[in-house]
């Protein structure tokens, strides 16, 4: 017998049981008198196999009950577990649910609004195209390059929600084959876009990585993610996702770097997924492609760091001033209090 909240599964074999008990016949001899082995009467009557519409016609022979009562308690059985597995299923999912940031995705459309669990789980299944939640959890979820400032079992659901839907809006872009050289070859003139002082970037910068195979997505930060960005592999294609969090031009821009690298570097294509090392190769390809080592440390070795020194190296280099100061902040030569003025915030459309 097996049972959840709600159904109780009785196998067919608990009828012949009794059947066979009101009749003082054994396992053995019902087996012989059905010409079939003393293991599959057994088997059938624990409700391990198929009551078939074969062994209905024998027990019909034998036991006088119609082969059509012997098919329907088979078929009600087989129904009644699958009742049993989703409903057990669903009570997974929905404790997985309650850990995803639903209120959030329905603000933004991602799903429908609704406050019943069992609803928010089924819309959830399909919004992440799975036929339950806890398949979250698997290979084919979770492989996806990152950047992001905290980890958390909460964090990390919540990216997973966040690349779905990066996921769902790639597919509506138009993009050439995949050519990681070209994304490469044209590193300085995306670095040249740093230089706009708005998002109106956005549609040019969209045009030349769809000429490398990339569909970039900007999407709006979901709360508790810690997310910068995200890529990964969809189909024929390289997804990047991005978000303005914090809306500080510097972080979208390392951010941005910091994905092509990942790309670029071939961290995506790893069957292994995304390695500590390979966030700080990442790192270091973003912070080299934005400011050279060697650029840097030729402008701090003066130890000048007033608001012109800034403007004139990052005129000198071609590169938005508040990428400069954010670089002198993190590296600890300048507090982060300072220069500010100089970094752009971005207001996502």
């Amino acid at each position: 017998m097996i049972k959840s909240k709600t159904y109780i599964a009785i196998p067919p074999g608990a009828t012949i049981k009794e059947q066979i008990s009101d009749r003082k016949m054994t396992q053995k001899e019902l087996a012989a008198r059905m010409d079939m082995s003393e293991k599959h009467i057994s088997h059938l009557i624990n409700g391990d196999i198929l009551l078939t519409p074969d062994v209905a016609m024998r027990l019909e022979m034998v036991l006088g009950l119609p082969a059509k009562f012997w098919n329907n308690l088979e078929s009600e059985y087989r129904e009644t577990l699958l009742k049993i597995d989703e409903e057990n299923k669903l009570e997974e999912d929905i404790k997985i649910a309650k850990k995803i940031p639903y209120n959030e995705m329905a603000k933004y459309n991602w799903v429908e609004k609704c406050l019943k669990q069992s609803e928010r789980v089924f819309n959830l299944r399909k919004f992440f195209e799975i036929t339950h939640l806890e398949l979250l959890s698997k290979p084919f979820c979770q492989n996806i390059a990152y950047r992001k400032l905290g980890n958390s079992e909460k964090s990390d659901i919540a990216l997973l929600a966040w690349a779905q839907k990066a996921k769902l809006e790639a597919r509506k872009a138009n993009v050439k084959p995949i050519n990681i050289a070209k994304l490469n070859k044209i590193i300085p003139e995306i670095k040249s876009l740093t230089l706009r002082k708005t998002l109106d970037f956005e549609e040019i910068l969209k045009n030349k990585l769809s000429e490398c195979g990339i569909a970039i997505v900007f999407l709006p930060h979901i709360g508790g993610s810690f997310l910068h960005g995200a890529t990964f592999y969809e189909g024929s294609k390289i997804v990047i996702g991005m978000t303005i969090r914090g809306k500080d031009a510097d972080r979208f821009w390392f951010s941005l770097f910091h994905e092509f690298g990942h790309i670029i570097l071939g961290h995506i294509n790893s069957s292994e997924g995304i390695s500590c090392e390979d966030e700080t190769e990442a790192d270091n390809f973003a912070r080299e492609n934005l400011i050279s080592s060697n650029d840097f440390e030729y402008f701090v070795k003066n130890n000048s760091f007033t608001k012109k020194s800034i403007v004139d190296f990052s005129k000198k280099i071609g590169i938005d001033p508040g990428i400069v100061v954010g670089r002198l902040q993190k590296e600890r030569f300048i507090p982060f209090n300072r220069f500010n003025d100089l970094k752009i915030k971005y207001e996502l459309k």
